[in-house]
């Protein structure tokens, strides 16, 4: 199945918010596209991206004590759209 996975709007809120650390986490039917992820935006912006391996059951399901890594900004896939977010 493909995914429009959006990394150019990922990309783009690393460079507005001028983020060093990332996290990502992604639900378990992305996982394997975790490498593809941070390949792009590693090579696309200055950042250092870590992959969540933990849980992802949906928007409220956040990693704690990032802040602790020094992560400054999360990035959350999911497999559908929120309808107020989406354009």
């Amino acid at each position: 199945m493909n995914y429009n996975l959006e990394l150019e709007k990922a990309e783009a809120a690393i460079k507005k918010q001028k983020a060093k650390l990332i996290c990502i986490q992604l639900p378990d039917g992305l996982k394997p596209k975790a490498g593809e992820i941070k390949d792009f935006l590693e090579d696309n912006t200055k950042a250092k991206i870590i992959i969540w391996c933990g849980s992802c059951f949906g928007a409220c399901d956040t990693p704690s004590d990032l802040d602790k890594l020094g992560v400054d900004l999360v990035i959350q896939w999911g497999h559908n759209e929120f309808p107020w977010m989406a354009k």
